[in-house]
């Protein structure tokens, strides 16, 4: 108590000066102005305080003292009530930075954009030459398209915001005894804290347990070199934030080791609080200006700076610079078709030998509006807003929208095994002691894993090779009780049993305690909670061996701590023996790696040499429970020499030698029910499954059969085949790029995986042309996440540091998710590319209606538009805005999971989008045409009157009849392709190919989509009175009434889907005779074992199929459709 920083051992005097806030001094208890919630006024804030001042600051308090002024409790954390009601007393632990969703924001975006600004410039152009009816319209559905844009807009950012909420930064607290993972927005001073390596500070903490605990500050004190925290020294009330070594600051980073804490100051009473504002200055948009190595420039320079910086907001503007990928491609195809409409209209006037009369200037631009996907942008993000909306409902949150669209391209998914595609909940299972026998255990049906008292021990003085563990027959030896068992190993002097246990329970940092009578609870990592567990049957539990604090002395205090690294594969922990002084090292880890530090075992009284035949015994022993699917550990102790000085910034290695083998430790981690199923379904959908796990090859192996990602008549697969299917780190990693690349199938199971081999499985992936996802939850996974397509970090046990580094949090941290975000990337993918072929073919029809229609000339020359400019922005706005949004909201078709991934390089303008593009634009112009034709030629006098662009007169009205009908066709072949588009290649009758409804599927298919439904319902009753109110037919939309006419509309109906959906069926022979002469039969219809194992089968040659199991090499044609 009362130690000084100066005295600090780890850093010597030099730790007085470090860096501080510029005018700090190290011994600054200078006040900081801040707002306590609820005071209605501003109060002094003293740097180290708590939200309500203590009676000192936090650092000058010993955390006994701390936790009483606070009422927390260092055990057990905040009971969920208290803190419930310290969250209203204390308010939400932020900065107040967030700028939320600004209104005025989305308003100007709505305004400043490419496509509003061709229709201003289109109304501009109508009132120019007084065409004030067209002007009016043009600017009345800028209007609705600002409002609407507006609000559809406005609730896509809330629900991002919503998300960007979701997928801050969280904190592991202990309340009521139960760790559990809240938001770091509703920490509150008292809660207890727990931190490791990789996690972010969520506030600011006074330390109460320190375990080789290091924090990197640099955002607060500019110190650049982490700083090591200790626990129990407490320093003068003026020392500086630099110095306060006790205390671990909100939004540092933890770079070592793990720590303990309560929570003091929240919000802007932290001390990065004091500095949020600086923190929050927004980076300037303009370039600036290159400078010579004297600071100088020239005139070009400054003319450069200015240039980018104009062509950065023009970019903006345009679209073609910000946002997704895709939104980026589709801003770039609104300027072609802006540039296509310019030179249509340039055709129109070319058509009628540049003639400036108002009928041909608004002929241009009635042309022009017509290739303009105005509602295009907006329904992107809307479509894109929703997803994101719906992956929660599925446990993901997207990150970065870019990953929407990337989902739908996965080929392959590299998988951690614990936790995500197994329950994360660990059993010891089995336990193998040398020269005392071994020991399993039978879990009672239904029992908790946490309670120690449920379930059988049986013990047989066997190895576990001489064990048939799969007999019902009861060969792995005979139920007795844990005691009887100890007693039995106290009567052998050597007492190898409780050496085992001991090493069980203190290399160890899980908790087990009963809360209440029969009522187990358990904190800590899924792997020591089962070892703890284990131990606790031979009520060897820590908290009855390790003393707690001074006040409850135990046989063992705790001297330094050697966190697991996943480079060695081990961690240690050297405890102080109270009753003889000596200390002693415990160590657990990989089996390989922790015999090959271990020179001498126990038989009896004797220590024996560990001979290379022994280390043998050991790895068969291992590979019986490995086989059973339990993931081994090995156990191991030593007396540290008295002349060792024992600190953990020793190195390690010095610990973790000449240490005494004791045995082997079984855990079971039963696979999720739901993953062997979502293996399956990525597999059906071509997509690859690799598993990368820490443990041995023969318990990854067993696990990866059990659940599908290795086939399950693997004695049919040659064996160099199989070789390559599982392999060591140790193996992959020592192969070269080139002869990785030569791998007949790279590995679907890398075992005792490092960080490190992540990464070259990636690269090894990309360069055999797949698209990958990546899942990781430490901090050294970072750079495989950041490498990876689509980085997936674990939301429940992943690091901050992972979950920046990350595309999509998993919530769950569970595998089947990842498939569930797969689908619905690819059903997101898909309903944009519906949409957007909606919009382009009906551009493509109304485009070719009016360059067509320049033929149709009245008596002076001039061009009679088969369509109206405001019947054309009519289409556009409002006939088809809403049902575009429909099928944005479309659900997946039913084979969506069936198909091999998307194509990113083509996107959604694949050959076969491009074609039906053209292909239904074309028709339904042909069907338009041939209905204007009809009306005027063949049931009309064919005469196209006089001035019937601009005004009605009696020699208009069979123009302005055929034109109604020319429009009332259009509209209806817009809403009933919306339907049709819902599947590109089913049959609008027969979507559900599954279903006995032969008759009437179609009526649930269009009903299910209800947004649709009624939009389309929407756009079939506002035709009417377009056609029918006086003023609004003849003057607006230049077209009246019709009455026998709406037979041709009925006839072209008719032709238009049977023109659809023969186009449909001719695709659909088409695909399936391309499918059969590539594999003889239907992709989608084959065997999964044999679709995705199928080359590597003894029955089947490598040349005769196309599916490498790594990837299938296929492309949308595959997608074949009954």
């Amino acid at each position: 108590m009362g130690a000084t920083p100066s005295g600090d051992p780890e850093k010597g005097s030099g730790t007085l000066d470090r860096g501080h806030s510029p005018g700090e001094s190290s011994n600054n208890n200078s006040s900081k102005n801040a707002k306590t919630p609820g005071s209605g006024g501003p109060e002094a804030h003293v740097s180290g305080q708590s939200n309500k001042p203590l009676t000192r600051p936090a650092h000058a308090l010993t955390f006994s003292e701390l936790a009483a002024e606070l009422g927390a409790d260092p055990l057990s954390g905040l009971s969920p009530e208290e803190a419930k009601r310290r969250v209203e007393e204390y308010g939400t632990n932020d900065l107040g930075e967030a700028e939320g969703v600004q209104p005025i924001k989305i308003v100007i975006a709505q305004v400043a954009n490419a496509m509003t600004m061709v229709l201003v410039l289109a109304m501009a152009v109508s009132f120019a030459i007084k065409s004030y009816i067209e002007g009016g319209v043009v600017a009345a559905v800028i209007l609705l398209n600002v409002v609407v844009g507006f609000f559809q807009e406005y609730s896509a950012e809330k629900t991002m915001d919503s998300l960007r909420s979701l997928s801050s930064p969280t904190a592991n607290v202990v309340r009521g005894g139960e760790a559990i993972v809240v938001p770091s927005g509703e920490i509150v001073p008292g809660d207890l804290v727990e931190v490791k390596m990789g996690d972010t500070i969520p506030a600011d903490l006074r330390l109460i347990e320190a375990k080789n605990f290091e924090t990197d500050e640099a955002l607060l004190t500019g110190e650049s070199l982490p700083v090591r925290k200790s626990e129990n020294a407490t320093f003068p009330d003026t020392t500086g934030p630099g110095d306060r070594l006790n205390v671990a600051y909100s939004s540092s980073t933890v770079t070592k080791g793990r720590a303990k804490g309560i929570v003091f100051a929240t919000g802007i009473y932290t001390e990065i609080g004091a500095i949020a504002s600086a923190l929050n200055k927004k980076d300037s948009k303009v370039r600036p200006v290159k400078r010579n190595d004297k600071g100088k420039a020239g005139p070009h320079r400054y003319l450069e700076a200015y240039t980018l910086t104009l062509g950065d907001v023009a970019g903006k503007f345009l679209g073609v610079s910000v946002g997704t990928p895709l939104q980026r491609k589709l801003s770039k195809l609104a300027m072609l078709l802006f540039a296509i409409a310019v030179v249509f209209a340039i055709v129109v006037l070319g058509a009628n030998k540049f003639d400036t009369n108002q009928q041909v200037i608004i002929y241009a631009v009635a042309t022009g509006l017509s290739m303009i996907p105005a509602s295009l942008v907006v329904v992107l993000t809307i479509t894109m807003a929703a997803g994101t909306k719906r992956m929660v409902e599925r446990n993901v949150i997207v990150r970065n929208l870019k990953s929407l669209e990337a989902l739908g391209a996965v080929t392959d998914i590299c998988s951690d095994k614990t936790g995500t595609l197994t329950q994360g909940k660990m059993v010891a299972r089995g336990a193998w002691v040398p020269g005392m026998g071994t020991y399993t255990v039978e879990m009672a049906a239904g029992a908790s894993p946490f309670d120690p008292t449920k379930g059988k021990i049986k013990f047989s003085e066997k190895v576990p090779t001489q064990i048939n563990f799969k007999s019902a027959g009861g060969e792995d030896g005979v139920a007795t009780s844990a005691q009887e068992l100890l007693a039995t190993s106290k009567q052998s002097s050597a007492s190898r049993l409780q050496d085992f246990l001991t090493v069980a329970s203190l290399a160890n940092l899980a908790t087990v305690y009963e809360k209440q009578p029969g009522e187990w609870h358990a904190r800590g990592d899924p792997t020591e909670i089962a070892i703890q567990v284990f131990a606790s049957r031979f009520d060897f539990n820590r908290l009855n061996v390790v003393s707690q604090d001074a006040s409850k002395p135990g046989k063992w205090s705790e001297v330094a701590e050697f966190p697991f690294d996943s480079d060695v594969k081990r961690m240690s922990v050297v405890m102080r023996n109270n009753e003889t002084g000596e200390n002693v090292a415990f160590t657990k880890g990989a089996v390989e790696r922790v015999i090959g530090v271990c020179p001498k075992y126990t038989i009896g009284e004797k220590e024996l040499d560990v001979t290379e035949e022994f280390k043998n015994e050991i790895l068969r022993n291992m590979e019986v429970f490995a086989g059973l699917g339990l993931r081994v550990l090995a156990l191991a102790s030593r007396t540290v020499p008295s002349n060792v000085t024992v600190s953990e910034d020793m190195n390690r290695d010095e610990i973790e030698k000449d240490l005494v083998f004791r045995g082997l430790i079984g855990l079971y981690d039963p696979p999720r029910p739901e993953s062997a199923a979502a293996v399956r379904e990525c597999h059906q959908a071509g997509i690859s499954v690799h598993m990368l796990t820490g443990d041995h090859p023969e318990t990854a192996k067993a696990i990866a059969i059990e659940v599908g990602i290795l086939p399950s008549r693997m004695e049919r697969v040659s064996a160099d085949v199989a070789k390559a299917m599982v392999m060591t780190a140790g193996d992959f990693d020592a192969l070269s790029d080139q002869q990785v690349d030569e791998l007949p199938v790279l590995p679907l199971v890398i075992a005792r995986c490092a960080p490190s081999t992540k990464v070259r499985m990636i690269e090894a992936l990309h360069r055999r042309g797949k698209f990958c996802a990546m899942t990781g939850d430490g901090v050294n996974d970072s750079p495989s996440l950041r490498r990876a397509d689509v980085g997936i970090a674990m939301g429940q046990s992943g690091s901050d540091v992972a979950k920046d580094a990350s595309d999509i949090v998993l919530t769950d941290d569970n595998f089947a998710s990842i498939v569930a975000a797969i689908e619905e990337g690819r059903r997101i993918f898909d309903n944009i590319q519906k949409f957007v072929l909606h919009v382009l073919a009906e551009n493509i029809a109304q485009a070719c209606t009016l360059l067509i229609g320049l033929v149709f000339k009245d008596a002076t020359g001039l061009s009679v538009f088969p369509l109206a400019p405001v019947e054309i922005v009519w289409i556009i706005m409002v006939t088809s805005g809403l049902p575009d949004m429909g099928l944005g909201f479309e659900r997946a078709v039913p084979d969506i999971m069936r198909r091999p991934p998307q194509n990113l390089k083509t996107g959604i303008f694949t050959w076969e989008f491009c074609i039906d593009m053209v292909v239904y634009g074309l028709w339904i112009a042909a069907l338009c045409l041939t209905s204007f034709v009809l009306r005027v030629y063949a049931f009309g006098d064919g005469d196209l009157g006089l001035d019937c662009n601009d005004r009605f007169s009696p020699t208009c009205e069979t123009v302005f009849k055929a034109r109604a009908t020319t429009f009332a066709c259009l509209t209806w072949f817009a809403l009933f392709l919306a339907w049709e588009l819902v599947d590109v290649r089913r049959s609008f009758f027969r979507m559900q190919p599954g279903s006995k409804k032969y008759f009437t599927q179609w009526f649930h298919d269009v009903w299910r989509n209800k947004f649709l439904f009624w939009a389309i319902i929407g756009g079939f009753v506002t035709l009417f009175p377009t056609l029918y109110i006086p003023v609004i037919n003849k003057v607006v939309f230049k077209h009246m009434g019709i009455s026998w006419e709406w037979g041709i509309v009925f006839i072209a109906a008719f032709l238009f889907f049977a023109g659809v959906e023969a186009w449909k069926w001719g695709k659909r022979v088409y695909f399936r005779r391309q499918e059969r002469k590539r594999t003889g039969l239907q992709w989608k219809d084959m065997d999964i074992e044999e679709r995705v194992f199928g080359d590597y089968l003894t029955h089947t040659s490598s040349s005769d199929s196309s599916l490498p199991v790594d990837g299938r090499e296929m492309g949308r044609g595959a997608d074949s459709r009954d």
